[in-house]
């Protein structure tokens, strides 16, 4: 089995993410009310080599990840004001929408095309789950940004086990702490 989704070649949506006030009441509601779930957790962390606008950060964030049928959803909790993408967005719009995941095989080539388009790098880190990711500033042109996440074997094993864990959930122990690294 494979996600459809993680195998899109030409840079498909395969996530669509939220910055919440509180990530364990919008993990609640989101599951109750549109069943996506379970939520996997990894946080709050500091992001390991964290640069925002091209400076170290030293942010504390919770990211929750979970499935709604074949999509990733993704809810991003920042525990401090330290400046970063999601204070951004919380100045800019409030909460609510921060981006689209846009997985890519090519990580490298992806940045620099978007650069090449006039798109700023935002953030970029090593994920928690594995891989690299960049946050485009696409903000100019669309209601939010494009995170280019790196697609390694390691992030789509891990990504194909949160899905799995979605299929046929009924909704029991929505919320798992323990995330594979």
């Amino acid at each position: 089995m494979s996600l459809p989704n993680l195998e899109a070649p030409k840079g498909d949506v395969i996530q669509v993410a939220y910055f919440v006030e509180d990530i364990e009441q919008s993990m609640r509601t989101f599951s109750e009310r549109l069943n996506i779930g379970p939520w996997f957790v990894s946080g709050p962390f500091t992001p390991a080599r964290g640069l925002y606008r091209g400076k170290p950060t030293r942010m504390r964030a919770t990211l929750a990840v979970g499935y709604g049928g074949p999509m990733m959803f993704e809810l991003i909790a920042q525990h401090d004001k330290e400046p970063s993408v999601f204070q951004e967005a919380l100045a800019r719009h409030g909460y609510g929408f921060h981006h689209w995941g846009v997985a890519t095989r090519a990580f490298d080539e992806a940045v620099a095309r978007y650069e090449a388009l006039g798109y700023e790098q935002a953030f970029f880190d090593h994920a928690p789950r594995g891989g690299r990711v960049a946050y485009m500033d696409t903000t100019r042109q669309l209601p939010g940004m494009i995170e280019l996440i790196e697609m390694t074997e390691k992030k789509e094993a891990n990504n194909m086990e949160i899905y799995r864990a979605s299929l046929g959930w009924d909704g029991s122990d929505p919320i798992r702490r323990a995330m594979v690294a």
